[in-house]
């Protein structure tokens, strides 16, 4: 299998024909056997014959999550019996929508992982501990599982939490990489240190971080990033997707941001307005799976905000690559002029030794204002702390919100609630 496609060698031209084509292929099959596409066009007099370029696809709509919840049976384009697998969508931003994946979808995306994984390094014969669920509905576990395979890489299925057991599976069966929320790495750290675990000298050389930013705008090291090599000299390798893309952005060894893989994504970033943005800016990214059977999204608006970037990469690829998320849509936040998003509030979070587990609240007070309560628990037993950490957000962010110091048994049942896949480090009340 080749995991370095020609085509993401290929110059932006040739690149750019090649998705249109498969942009043809998508339309036609969407004409034939998507009832919500149908309808769509219908509504909008919409000739799919009249789309030929990628700039003609403003022509059509954008879908949103929303159009997915109240339609989603009128998304699947094949009959119930040759659906596989069901998967759903986390939920981070209201109910989860049901995607639906056939034999095809699946080897689909496997390729798209394998594909992936070989940019961040990882070759056949390594073995990579997953440290991430595969039950639940989640695609995502089940994607790391398959593309490994695909690859011919081994695999440690430990799941997510219980940094013993992690600990225990790295020595017996030397893993190379490890699939693990960032976050997660702290945790094994501080088990290791109490336990007089000989953690630098495991056989662990990189791990591809899920859930959570690793990364500043211009490529550095965030704080989280910052904080786990201070204590482990590891690689940290970026890696974005979702349910609803069936594709990552995954970082190469240079690690200047997601390299798209064009035969299976279009991407378009838009503004408030639905236009493109200004190269360098960031907008809403908005996606065309390509590719997939049971149920393909044309122009879906994924609720991120994120800015892409066009240059050639070191390696090789001529894609374009995709930057840290700056924040979900729906969660920006209106406080007192000021506007913000959650992982510049976590990015502050991150940069406090002392915090155990955390939590940042968004909930409207009586008179309709955003208010922001950051519920903490510490190992700290000064008085300052709070203090402290209510200047570091004014000076950060320009903004003061309301601290509470809550028990680690209490605040980490819910930030690590059995029912969701990632930590619930936010939560919008609103």
């Amino acid at each position: 299998m080749e995991l370095f496609p020609t085509i993401e060698k290929a110059n932006i031209n040739d690149i750019k024909i090649f998705q249109e084509e498969k942009l043809k292929s998508l339309l036609c099959y969407l004409e034939a056997n998507s009832p919500f596409y149908q309808r769509l066009f219908k509504e909008n007099n919409i000739k799919v014959s009249d789309i030929e370029t990628l700039e003609d696809l403003r022509k059509i709509p954008t879908t949103s999550k929303n159009d997915i919840q109240q339609n989603n049976d009128d998304f699947f384009c094949i009959p119930q019996n040759k659906i596989v697998d069901y998967s759903t969508t986390s939920g981070t931003l209201g109910d989860p929508v049901t995607f639906g994946l056939s034999d095809d979808d699946l080897e689909r995306l496997a390729y798209n992982e394998a594909i992936s994984f070989a940019c961040a390094g990882i070759q056949e014969g390594d073995v990579v501990q997953m440290i991430t669920t595969i039950d639940k509905r989640f695609m995502a576990g089940l994607a790391y599982f398959l593309g490994l395979r695909k690859m011919g890489a081994s695999v440690v299925r430990m799941g997510p939490g219980i940094p013993e057991l992690q600990w225990d599976s790295i020595f017996r069966y030397k893993p190379k990489y490890l699939i693990t929320v960032p976050s997660f790495l702290l945790k094994m750290i501080d088990y290791a240190e109490k336990h007089g675990i000989d953690y630098k000298n495991s056989s662990v050389y990189g791990a591809v971080c899920i859930g959570e930013s690793i990364k500043n705008q211009d490529f550095t090291d965030n704080i989280l990033s910052q904080k786990i090599k201070e204590k482990w000299n590891i690689q940290l390798y970026s890696t974005y997707a979702s349910t609803e893309m069936s594709t990552a952005f995954t970082e190469c060894e240079f690690q200047n941001g997601g390299h798209q893989h064009p035969e299976l994504i279009i991407t378009e970033i838009l503004d408030e307005n639905e236009n493109p943005v200004q190269e360098g800016k960031s907008g809403e990214l908005t996606i065309t799976t390509l590719g997939v059977e049971a149920l393909p999204l044309l122009r879906f608006k994924t609720g991120d905000l994120v800015k892409a970037h066009y240059e050639s990469c070191q390696c090789g690829r001529n894609t374009m690559r995709l930057g840290p998320v700056v924040g979900r849509k729906q969660q920006m936040i209106k406080y007192k002029g000021t506007t913000l998003y959650p992982p510049a509030m976590s990015d502050i979070l991150n940069d406090f030794n002392g915090i155990q587990c955390y939590q940042i609240v968004i909930q409207s007070n009586e008179i309709g204002l955003d208010e922001i309560i950051i519920k903490i628990s510490t190992e700290r037993e000064d008085d300052h702390f709070e203090g402290e950490v209510r200047d570091h957000f004014r000076a950060k962010l320009r903004v003061s919100p309301k601290i509470e110091i809550i028990d680690l048994d209490i605040l980490s049942k819910t930030v690590f609630n059995q029912n969701s896949r990632k930590p619930i480090n936010f939560l919008d009340l609103r």
